[in-house]
């Protein structure tokens, strides 16, 4: 079972504009981390799960970690995201490790998630109530 690692889409609108970004990128997306996660080894076929307004809504698989040369790293991903059954996610910063048990399950095509059709002020509310 592959570890997992999950990310606030910083600076991202929405899904969709999450989206956009990740395709845009080609060959491959790339983020900046400080440190090389110590279990880099159990991330072998593992995902970046995105955190958008407090939930978990897509996932990228992971492609590796390179060093930059300027002593940091980059977090290398296939440029495409899968949405995922919105699960509730409190922020955080830089990244956080996932368990495979933890993590939610792929939408299916076509399949949406309950909650999008929800508002996203009222979602964003109900989240930080614990409702959802």
């Amino acid at each position: 079972m592959p570890l997992h690692i999950t990310k606030i889409a910083f600076g991202s609108e929405s899904p969709a504009t999450l989206r956009a970004w990740l395709e845009s990128q080609n060959p491959e997306a790339r983020l900046t981390t400080r440190y090389l996660p110590k279990r880099v080894a159990e991330m072998a076929g593992g995902s970046l799960y995105w955190v958008h307004q407090h939930r978990l809504v897509g996932r990228s698989p992971l492609i590796g970690f390179q060093e930059t040369g300027q002593g940091r790293y980059w977090i290398r991903l296939e440029p495409r995201l899968i949405p995922v059954r919105g699960t509730p996610k409190r922020a955080h910063q830089g990244w956080r490790y996932l368990d495979e048990k933890d993590a939610p399950p792929d939408l299916g095509s076509g399949e949406a998630d309950d909650l999008d059709a929800m508002p996203a002020a009222m979602l964003g509310e109900l989240t930080r109530l614990g409702l959802v």
